[in-house]
């Protein structure tokens, strides 16, 4: 009798308890790993879940692997919000994998650059791909710091040069870059492969994608320059390396985290909530202390130190350059291969 009255209280309890849990509703996040899911998971997301009554589930990934799961899941999607680079962000939305982001007050506050010509994306960080530069070595050397993309050629750097390969954006901005300077861009993009063939390629000691060897190719002095995100040299800085980044005279190209609601969300409002959230100046300001992300909302207000290493402020911003991944996108397979047919050969 004992064990029909527990198994009664049982079912009782968890029936009261069921409609308690299916109140919570639960927003699926699918974003970076490492320091920023550390960032996410101790300093922003509780405030939300806090303020909404909401459980928010981090999904850690990279870009190409977020992106891999809104196409493995199409229609039946588990993710409700995502961050993404900029290039895959355009593929999700050309794929209709965004939402419509809901018109809200907060957007009236975003640079124009950031709103990405849709309505279904916004970037919620600016990074710069620019020059990184040991400062140490260039000291050393007697070399002025360096304030073109051209300068990438230059022989005095001959064994002392990285540049990332197309398939790591980086690498895919010094292409964009060097084509540019000879006379073409994403629509003719034969001059880039020229230059980086016969002009930088001469410099570069290895195509490297990997930022943690980036950093150990600066630290050991194997390197004096490389093409580099703002982000990227303001974490090696951290570690108390004497790195320096240049804004490229003809202009640093804007490589921005966006972020969309997912279509088909089983929490849609929530989901908006969420992309107003990290577009708040409060979080705009921790995204860019732990992740180096230039704030995208005009209205953050940076220390001194950390706004001069950044992207962040109008005269930065609007010095940035966007590429046309409407163009890129289509013709990146091909890029691809002939890169590393010709450039990696």
């Amino acid at each position: 009798m004992k064990k029909i009255a527990l198994l009664a209280g049982c079912v009782a309890l968890a029936a009261a308890v069921a409609p308690a849990q299916a109140e919570t509703p639960t927003l699926y996040f699918g974003s970076y790993g490492g320091s920023h899911e550390k960032l996410m998971k101790e300093r922003i997301i509780p405030p939300f879940e806090q303020a909404n009554n909401a459980k928010v589930v981090f999904v850690a990934g990279n870009s190409t692997t977020t992106l891999a799961r809104l196409q493995a899941q199409k229609g039946q999607q588990e993710l409700d919000v995502v961050f993404l680079d900029d290039g895959p962000m355009y593929q999700a939305v050309a794929l209709g994998y965004c939402d419509d982001v809901a018109q809200a007050a907060i957007f009236d506050d975003i640079y124009d650059i950031a709103k990405m010509g849709t309505s279904k994306a916004v970037g919620v960080g600016f990074v710069a791909t620019g020059l990184s530069y040991s400062k140490e070595m260039f000291e050393k050397n007697g070399w002025s710091p360096p304030t073109s993309w051209n300068d990438l050629a230059d022989p005095k750097f001959k064994g002392k040069v990285v540049v990332p390969p197309i398939t790591n954006t980086y690498g895919l901005h010094a292409l964009i870059m060097m084509a540019r300077q000879n006379g073409g861009g994403v629509n003719k993009i034969d001059p880039g492969f020229d230059a980086m063939i016969e002009k930088v390629g001469p410099n570069v000691l290895t195509y490297e994608p990997s930022s943690g060897k980036m950093s150990e190719l600066f630290q050991s002095g194997e390197i004096a320059l490389s093409v580099w995100g703002s982000g990227r040299l303001k974490a090696l800085n951290d570690t108390g390396f004497p790195g320096g980044f240049a804004y490229p005279k003809e202009g640093a190209v804007a490589l921005m985290v966006a972020t969309c609601p997912v279509v088909g969300s089983d929490v849609p409002e929530l989901a908006q909530k969420f992309v107003q959230y990290v577009m708040s100046p409060e979080v705009q300001v921790l995204l860019a202390e732990t992740n180096g992300w230039g704030p995208t909302n005009k209205k953050t207000v940076l220390e001194k130190s950390l706004g001069d290493s950044l992207p962040y402020g109008p005269e930065k911003i609007g010095s940035l350059i966007a590429v046309d991944w409407n163009v890129i996108n289509p013709a990146r397979g091909d890029w691809t291969k002939r890169w590393n047919r010709e450039v990696e050969q």
